[in-house]
């Protein structure tokens, strides 16, 4: 069982910026694959951005490119979205997603994570 704790969010106007933290617990194995997702009210959850094994550059999504950078510590296993000129849009709740299985190639959608955590609120506004 794998444990994701989120953390680093909270209210900024627009332009901001915030890091997010999510650690992880409870699993002697490290997660393979993992990303960041975001809900807005009344919108289905969506992918922001993911990790790949091996190298690969990290994927993002269209609205947060250029703004977003996903990174992962290794040893602890401790990942973060730093995320940069934050706008309106980019209020939501934000979940910390994994999955033991590794993701050379495959961009996750966002409920074939098998572990989320309980998510971190940001909210951009004026």
């Amino acid at each position: 069982q794998v444990r994701l704790a989120e953390s680093g969010g909270g209210a900024v106007q627009p332009g901001g910026s915030l890091k997010l933290s999510c650690t992880v617990s409870g699993s002697a194995a490290s997660p393979g694959c993992m990303g960041w997702l975001r809900q807005a009210p009344g919108q289905e959850r969506e992918i922001v951005a993911q990790l790949y094994n091996g190298g690969r550059s990290p994927y993002y999504a269209d609205s947060v490119k250029g703004r977003f950078t996903i990174s992962r510590e290794t040893g602890t296993d401790t990942l973060y979205l730093q995320m940069s000129r934050l706008k309106p849009g980019d209020t939501a709740v934000y979940y910390c997603a994994a999955d033991l299985n590794t993701c050379l190639r495959r961009t996750y959608r966002p409920n074939e994570y098998t572990y989320r955590g309980r998510g971190t609120q940001v909210t951009v506004s004026s």
